[in-house]
């Protein structure tokens, strides 16, 4: 008899028939990876993914955080016999502290005579008939006891939430525009969510944005990198191309400008690297840029799609997201990004296009973006 822990997939992944085994193979990989440094063991019996490891809260904290794991349930296992069973079905309700429960058993192994709905009479008419205080209730159980008849049998009421998801890796990569505030980090989340591989953008204005504000960038993509595993960090030099912008354009064009060259700047290292696509945390109407006119404008420049997954969420719904993966607390340390300082008063919220092709037509655009990403700080390990 031993502690386990029973992996269940997210359900999605069961739904890409022929791919399956792409995404079960890149899922097996990503768990593998997120428990380096621990001693474990995989078992896999009749299609069920279990995980040894002596030290099970640290494998549970672990699994928790990788993509398309939709739970997590601690196990124990025992020899298949039904005297075995009903004991361990005993000893998990008492554990649970639960008055109420259900018995629900998967009989995947065949060769064991006796049928699931009878496993469950017979478990549940034994708990009734040794304990006091039980009750069995079908449709909301306070604890639902779990038995899995397989190559051995595992029993488990404890079940512990992931975080869902595709594996992540399956789906791509993005560049995330990643400031120091709430959204963008949660942008990325729900892009690595979705399986995509994650890399960011920085755009740092020495020495107007200090290096404290360069630390908390750095930190809010360690955290990410926990759901991630690694995570790359492209620190971009950004002064020369704000200073070139309020020199030359108009004050109340200044905001949306600004955000068409960090469009620009990210385009043009997702192509050095291979990157199909970039993202930002905007969502619309938050600020005076994320009007659909200025949305417009800035997507113009862009040469791949840009991808904004926060663009019908509420700030209160992303800032609970937020506080729930990690971010939040670093998110609002009180160190400025490039965007907050060099904001025009009153930034133009119905920009047209040709007014600000034409605004940015006495500018040297290319040499501007191609000075900014040679000058950029690459950061990988050191996160």
């Amino acid at each position: 008899m031993k502690k386990l822990v029973l992996v269940k997939y997210a359900a999605e992944i069961f739904l890409k028939g022929l791919n399956k085994n792409k995404f079960e193979k890149k899922l097996m990989n990503n768990m593998k990876k997120s428990l380096v440094g621990l001693d474990f063991e995989f078992i896999i019996d009749q299609g069920r993914c279990f995980i040894y490891s002596e030290d099970l809260d640290e494998l549970v904290n672990r699994l928790k955080k990788v993509f398309g794991i939709a739970e997590v349930c601690i196990v124990t296992e025992i020899e298949t016999d039904m005297e075995n069973i009903k004991l361990e079905a005993l000893k998990a309700l008492n554990e649970s502290g639960a008055k109420t429960f259900k018995v629900e058993t998967n009989r995947a192994n065949k060769n064991f005579s006796i049928s699931s709905m009878e496993i469950n009479r017979t478990v549940g008419s034994y708990i009734l008939d040794n304990s006091e205080g039980f009750s069995v209730d079908v449709r909301t159980p306070e604890c639902r006891i779990n038995i899995e008849i397989r190559g051995k049998t595992y029993i488990y009421s404890k079940r512990i939430k992931g975080i869902g998801g595709m594996p992540y890796g399956t789906n791509g990569k993005t560049l995330l525009m990643l400031s120091g505030g709430i959204d963008s980090p949660v942008a990325g989340y729900m892009m690595a969510r979705r399986g995509v591989d994650l890399r960011c953008v920085y755009y740092h204005s020495h020495p107007y944005t200090s290096e404290r504000a360069k630390e908390k960038v750095k930190e809010l993509a360690r955290i990410l990198k926990g759901y991630t595993g690694d995570i790359t960090l492209y620190i971009v030099p950004f002064t020369d191309i704000q200073m070139d912008i309020m020199d030359k354009c108009r004050e109340d064009e200044l905001t949306i400008i600004m955000r068409r060259f960090m469009m620009r700047v990210a385009c043009k290292i997702a192509d050095k690297y291979g990157i199909q696509s970039v993202a930002t945390g905007e969502s619309i109407g938050q600020v005076a840029s994320q009007t659909m006119e200025g949305l417009v404008v800035s997507d113009d420049v862009a040469d791949r799609p840009a991808f904004r997954p926060l663009i019908a969420f509420d700030k209160i719904d992303i800032m609970d997201t937020a506080r729930k993966i990690g971010t939040y607390e670093t998110s609002i340390l009180p160190y400025e990004d490039c965007c907050t300082i060099f904001v025009a008063k009153h930034p133009k919220t119905r920009p047209v296009l040709s007014e600000i092709i034409k605004s940015e037509s006495v500018m040297e655009i290319d040499r501007l973006v191609d000075e900014a990403v040679e000058g950029m700080e690459i950061l990988r390990e050191e996160l």
